[in-house]
């Protein structure tokens, strides 16, 4: 039997609810700050609406407090469940407003692209957005990168917070407290900020030659999109528009730095001794490598690049786009449409895998892929050894581990909900008679939180495809647990006793 939740249930969740949307609603102000200094006008009246919305919303669920502020597992889930549908709702209003969208679905769509660090867009004519509603869009992905809830823990630290973090796609505790976890994950994004967005803007503005205003938002913009994996980008043309193998080197650093765990990047800054041990590390060298191999065979037997530069650098590039879950493109979408074969299965499961876990990437994982195999090596072995012998199985990460049955069946189970997240993407282009292969490129790429697009996200697309690849981007970005736990409360709300 369902047991309905109580008033004090709901005026828990209410009041976390509340303290992100007011945490957000702060972020507002630096978008309206560049409007203002911009002279944007129309853009920052939007900004101001958006605050208020927040605000309002924020304060109100804060009103009655509960009588305990300790958030139980179930409690936590249901925050962060909401807290990513709510969040880009209000956010798009500066979209809605902006004239560059056609139904309120669109800049709902965006926003949530923007949030999971995906990077799929329906927008029209980018490139004449207000500078201030583009930054806009890249916040969004920084937000949702580091994670809003990790913002909140930064600055409350209420009972239960655990229970939050882990909503968020998080399985590292780095350091004692959620709370010092939290503020170490955006003391490395700040870290990484500072030191990209310069060498961004020293291309800029002495490779490319733009003026130091253009430098500065370019800069900015791609650093959060490339350190954050999100795969927005301020021009239409994607890293194209750059013409530059400096500036795509530059950004490449930043999406492996983002495609990296921050356990990881705890354990580099502490010198990394061990790192070449740990199973993650060597599993993603091994995905990536093998992935790579696969896309530049196919191109290469495509003949669809004539030179070897042509073909290492495009291909490399794009592969390294797709496992990190970055979405960021040197090459048209008709010609990435192009790729079919090898490159297309190269890329399609570079996407599907995905970066660390606990980064600003999405997929299964590279944890969890080195976790199935060496379950699957494991259960090798103890079929060809003597009936009665005992394997013990152990894998470093981040200290050496025993890999015991529960582990093995979550893992796989997550993964098993990614593949039929991807399988249902494509079923439902598929509706639409789309192709096989784009339709499963196009699911794959929305559900592993990526952005690369063979041209099937456009404006024009059917709603119930916007509403699948909307699923997809929530649920893929939270990793299911807190999409299921939000539906069996809402059921429980509805039909408990």
């Amino acid at each position: 039997m369902l047991i309905r939740p109580t008033a004090e249930d709901l005026r828990l969740i209410g009041c976390n609810l509340g303290r992100v949307l007011v945490v957000v609603a702060g972020t507002g102000l630096v978008p309206l700050a560049w409007a203002l200094v911009a002279g944007e006008s129309a853009p920052a009246a939007s900004f101001l609406v958006m605050i208020g919305a927040f605000g309002t919303l924020g304060f109100a669920l804060m009103l009655r407090p509960p009588h305990t502020d300790q958030l139980e597992w179930s409690h936590g889930m249901v925050v962060v469940g909401l807290t990513w549908l709510i969040v880009p709702a209000l956010g798009a209003i500066p979209l809605v407003l902006s004239g560059h969208y056609g139904s309120f679905i669109d800049p709902y769509f965006d926003a949530m692209s923007g949030l999971t660090t995906t990077g799929l867009t329906l927008i029209q004519d980018l490139d004449h957005l207000a500078t201030s509603l583009n930054f806009w869009r890249h916040l969004l992905h920084f937000l949702g990168g580091q994670g809003i809830v990790i913002a909140v823990l930064s600055v409350f630290a209420g009972g239960g917070a655990m229970t939050l973090y882990y909503g968020e796609a998080r399985d590292d505790r780095i350091l004692p407290s959620v709370r010092s976890t939290a503020r170490f994950i955006w003391l490395v994004s700040a870290v990484h900020a500072v030191v990209g967005i310069t060498a961004l803007g020293v291309v800029g503005r002495f490779v490319l030659g733009f003026r130091p205003g253009r430098a500065v938002f370019h800069s900015v913009t791609i650093f959060m999109a490339a350190f954050d994996t999100g795969g927005f980008a301020p021009q239409s043309t994607s890293l194209a528009y750059y013409h530059s193998g400096v500036f795509e080197a530059a950004s490449a650093v930043l999406m492996v730095a983002g495609a990296l765990s921050f356990g990881l990047h705890f354990a580099l800054w502490r010198g990394g001794r061990k790192v070449g041990t740990n199973l993650e590390v060597r599993t993603i060298l091994a995905t990536f490598l093998g992935t790579l191999l696969l896309t530049m065979g196919g191109l290469a037997g495509a003949g669809i690049y004539q030179s070897l530069s042509g073909l290492s650098r495009q291909g490399f590039f794009q592969v390294l786009s797709a496992h990190t879950g970055t979405g960021f493109a040197t090459v048209p979408t008709a010609e990435l449409a192009s790729w079919g074969g090898l490159a297309f299965a190269g890329m399609a499961i570079a996407m599907a895998l995905g970066g660390m876990g606990s980064s600003t990437a999405g997929g299964v994982k590279s944890l969890r892929v080195g976790l199935t195999v060496k379950a699957l090596s494991a259960q090798v072995r103890q079929i060809l050894l003597p009936e009665g012998a005992v394997i013990s199985t152990r894998y470093s990460h981040h200290g050496w581990r025993q890999l015991n049955p529960g582990l093995v069946q979550a893992v796989m189970g997550v993964s098993l909900l990614y593949v039929a997240l991807y399988l249902l993407g494509a079923g439902a282009g598929l509706i639409y008679q789309l192709p096989l292969q784009s339709a499963l490129f196009e699911s794959v790429s929305a559900g592993a939180n990526v952005g690369l697009s063979v041209g099937i996200t456009e404006p024009s697309m059917p709603v119930f495809l916007k509403l699948t690849y909307l699923f997809q981007m929530w649920a893929g970005r939270l990793e299911f647990v807190a999409v299921f736990s939000l539906i069996g409360f809402m059921f429980a709300l509805a039909r408990g006793k």
